[in-house]
């Protein structure tokens, strides 16, 4: 089974200049600059509990053309043209997102978020795009913990966590280490007439779509495991399969399996015991 963990080909880390200013000004790269972040205010409380502060918000940007690929009719097959383009695209979104935070010397970035969207002037064209918070973990006496919650390769860590569960996580004396992310798109077989006429009124299972659904899941899946593990992780929570259609037709369909992976911390970066808990708070807004 061949696996798509291996990071584009090209200069992943390139930065649009149009960046530099932006990132300049902000807390992270100026100590009287600001910082700027999609948080809301309860998760900025939240992070300051946990003992991190952010720095700025980063963002990736790669603008794809999705190429075409032809599955047999009759059979159920990976178009594996289709995944290396929508895996290689979102890396490469992730890596520029990532080299924003070591810009900024960040220790990690959260709330990552990860989109497309499209644009009339391009058939085929998807623009993907991540999106996220960076922050530094401060230790006790108001400095940076030289880069201790890390991911172990030394940079920042990502995740998709919310601030909520992020701070849940350290309390447990766990860490993000990245964002991983597993990919296949997939053509369903078609059936034939007269498959539709034997089965018309009758209740049954459509095996060969079973099969199909089943295997292109299970390839997205073990794919964001092999990331989790190439991570030196040990585990991965938040995990979310979604399938999607974008401009390929109704028969080819991508799944994206994604989530957190985890390490474990040692038990002097733990949040101590008299950390305030979150607690549930019930908005009244209509």
């Amino acid at each position: 089974m061949p696996l798509f963990a291996n990071k584009p080909a090209g200069d992943a880390g390139w930065e649009p200049a149009a960046a530099d200013g932006r990132l300049a000004h902000t807390a992270g790269a100026d100590p009287s600059g600001v910082f700027t972040s999609d948080l809301s205010v309860s998760e900025y409380v939240l992070l300051g509990e946990a003992g991190f502060e952010p720095l700025g918000f980063v963002v990736g940007s790669s603008i794809y053309h999705i190429g075409l690929q032809i599955g047999r009719w009759s059979q159920n097959q990976e178009l594996q043209v289709l995944t290396q383009a929508m895996y290689n695209a979102r890396e490469l979104a992730m890596s520029r997102m990532r080299a924003e935070a070591d810009h900024l010397e960040a220790d990690g970035i959260v709330g990552v978020q990860l989109r497309m969207q499209s644009y009339a002037w391009g058939q085929g064209v998807l623009e993907f795009i991540a999106t996220g918070t960076a922050v530094r973990a401060l230790g006790s006496g108001g400095t940076g913990t030289a880069g201790a919650h890390r991911a172990p390769d030394g940079r920042a860590f990502t995740s998709d966590l919310s601030a909520q569960d992020f701070f849940r996580l350290l309390a447990a004396g766990a860490v993000p280490v990245a964002f991983v992310l597993g990919v296949c798109v997939y053509h369903i077989a078609h059936q034939s007439a007269m498959q539709s006429l034997r089965q018309a009124g009758r209740n049954q299972e459509m095996v060969i779509f079973t099969q199909g659904i089943y295997e292109a899941r299970e390839l997205a899946l073990a794919r964001m495991q092999a990331e989790a593990a190439q991570a030196t992780s040990s585990g991965i929570v938040g995990v979310s399969v979604e399938v999607n259609n974008h401009v390929w037709g109704e028969h080819a369909t991508e799944f994206l399996a994604t989530g957190t992976a985890i390490r474990r911390l040692g038990d002097e970066h733990r949040l101590p015991e008299t950390s305030p808990k979150p607690t549930f708070t019930l908005g009244l807004d209509s």
